[in-house]
């Protein structure tokens, strides 16, 4: 019987017994260097020598990894430079290149260039510890730059069915941010249901509900970047009993995009007295959307089919009322033809379209002026909604100032002390982030129960102000009676929606002069400028519009129609 089939007496037999039998495997490990010293990295060294274990311990490794090497060494083959002069490369040298790329941009998420021998040097086992982390960083390629381009957010707005999903669906698979693959997945999906021309939408609208019917319900959020800029898309939805989402969407925004279809009947039925055309171009510009974009979708359908007469009579139609909602025609406005079910016009000039002379769509996006924004200013981040994940979690765009992580920050009007213990911004991580950017924030020191979107987050040396009354100019767009003092209406104001009460009218303001009525007029309609007094049902965070622009504006809401949009002029300190 072998000796090696029985249980040994004591264990110190078994290894002289395997030490005599395996004269084989010793023979095959005389190359290794088993009283070696330990493995120190000199940091100056001039270049890296591969040791004889490296190889030993790459040829142990399973197939798979072979496999998987030579995979990755034609990767880096094209990518990284030659460091030791050489023409050809060794085994040691690519694998070690290969793990220096995912460490550099581990520490901050940024590129730190070319690899340098320096960095490079490490022993063998840790390169195959290691190994299974490389095709992190490959996945979302440009998440490292994120931080250094500009972020810009574009609200898609405009009435049901225009097509504002189906345009953020195919931006998103134009710019690489939905691959091909899903796309099929939701297009045969789509199939089942009848509805093949929607697939393109769910790439933002995501939930069952959003799907089964075709309406967005909340707001989507995505994200997409061009070589200059990073762009938030938030898809708004288009359906009257959603505008108070559309507002809060539009809130967030520096850049609105209305879509309109060039479809008969379509077009009309959006921009009528009912439609959502008129009332979401009003709203993007009390919101401080200062920049307007609009997409004449639909120019493919058979009714259209690319007519120029049919595009003009559209601009004709809109340009006199986006005047008088405030926007001008000659620099806050660009009209271009697409098609968001082809794609046409969006990323790239089409044939069909010879007449249309400016840029496609991502690439005017692209071109536009830099956004001027303080972050030297006070820290103002308006809370969106909140969540809970492992921590009280709070969404919400920065609008001026910067945010770094383990800062001590006040949520008003409560006045609680919280600090940040993470920082996402657009769902990467970084350590500060500078105004404009859409951030989720992981917050220590409060409770989700004790956060209600509309507060704010501020810093301790410059709190913004909260109140209940104050006064304001507004101006009535739309009611059929009059409208007294003790009138009733919900007010939304950046993030926060709450119950408002007209407690006084203080005097009406002539439209053209800006002159101001010496007597307190009784009452105010339709068309008419007044200044009033307002109380909140509960204390709300505000800031003059002169100020703080974006904390000042506000628009006044009533059975399901904007009623008036308005300014804040005063803050009025309650009485005791």
């Amino acid at each position: 019987m072998d000796p090696r089939d029985t249980a040994p007496d004591s264990w110190e037999q078994e290894d002289d017994m395997e030490a005599t039998v395996d004269g084989q495997l010793e023979s095959a490990f005389t190359a290794l260097n088993v009283n070696a010293k330990p493995f120190v990295p000199n940091i100056n060294a001039a270049e890296f020598i591969p040791v004889f274990a490296t190889k030993g311990h790459l040829e142990n490794n399973d197939s798979a990894v072979a496999v998987d090497k030579n995979s990755s060494m034609e990767v880096t083959e094209s990518t990284a430079p030659v460091e030791n002069g050489d023409t050809e490369t060794s085994t040691e040298e690519m694998w070690d290149q290969r793990e220096s790329e995912p460490n550099q941009e581990e520490p901050g998420g940024w590129r730190l260039g070319p690899v340098v021998p320096e960095i490079t040097e490490k022993t063998a086992p840790d390169m195959i510890e290691e190994e299974e982390e490389v095709p992190v960083p490959k996945v979302q390629p440009t998440q490292p730059d994120a931080p250094r381009k500009e972020h810009i957010n574009v609200v898609f707005i405009g009435h049901v069915d225009a097509g504002k999903s189906t345009i953020g669906g195919q931006i998103m698979y134009l710019t690489g941010m939905v691959d091909k693959r899903t796309l099929e997945k939701y297009e045969r999906e789509a199939k089942e249901k009848n509805r093949e021309t929607w697939y393109l939408s769910w790439a933002l609208d995501t939930n069952q509900e959003e799907r089964d019917k075709g309406k967005t319900v909340e707001v989507g959020r995505a994200y997409f970047e061009t070589e200059k800029k990073h762009f938030t898309i938030l898809d708004a939805p288009g359906h009257k009993s959603f505008v108070p989402n559309m507002i809060g969407g539009a809130s967030q925004a520096d850049l609105a995009v209305l879509v309109i279809s060039a479809r008969k009947g379509e077009f009309e039925t959006g921009f009528e007295k009912g439609g959502q055309t008129r009332e979401h171009a009003m709203l993007a510009k009390t919101a401080g959307v200062k920049h307007l974009i609009v997409l004449v979708n639909k120019m493919d359908d058979p009714t259209v089919s690319w007519s120029l007469e049919r595009y003009e009579e559209c601009k004709e139609k809109l340009v006199p009322f986006l005047k008088k909602v405030g926007f001008n025609p000659k620099k806050d406005i660009h009209f271009m033809p697409c098609s968001g079910m082809t794609g046409a016009n969006l990323k790239e000039a089409t044939d069909m379209c010879s007449w249309y002379t400016g840029l496609p769509f991502i690439p005017h996006l692209d071109s536009l002026p830099h956004f001027n924004r303080s972050s030297d200013g006070p820290i103002r981040l308006p809370i969106v909604d909140k969540y809970k994940d492992m921590g009280t979690v709070i969404l919400g765009k920065l609008e001026s100032g910067s945010i770094s992580k383990a800062q001590q920050l006040v949520m008003m009007p409560n006045r609680h002390v919280v600090e940040v213990l993470s920082l996402l911004s657009d769902d990467v991580e970084t350590d500060d982030a500078s105004p404009g950017e859409n951030l989720k924030l992981r917050l220590k020191g409060i409770e989700e129960e004790e956060i209600l979107p509309g507060f704010i987050l501020c810093n301790a040396e410059n709190l913004c102000h909260s109140g209940r009354t104050f006064d304001a100019q507004i101006v009535i767009i739309e009611h059929k009676s009059i409208i007294c003092p003790g009138y009733n209406a919900v007010l939304h104001i950046h993030t926060c929606i709450e119950e408002v009460q007209i407690t006084a009218l203080i005097c009406l303001v002539d439209k053209k002069s800006g002159e101001k009525s010496k007597t307190r007029p009784r009452f105010v309609k339709q068309d008419q400028v007044c200044i009033a007094r307002l109380r909140t049902a509960g204390t709300i965070c505000l800031e003059t519009f002169k100020d703080f622009p974006q904390m000042g504006r506000f628009t006044l809401r009533d059975e399901g129609k904007t009623i008036a949009i308005g300014k804040v002029l005063k803050l009025v300190a309650e009485r005791d």
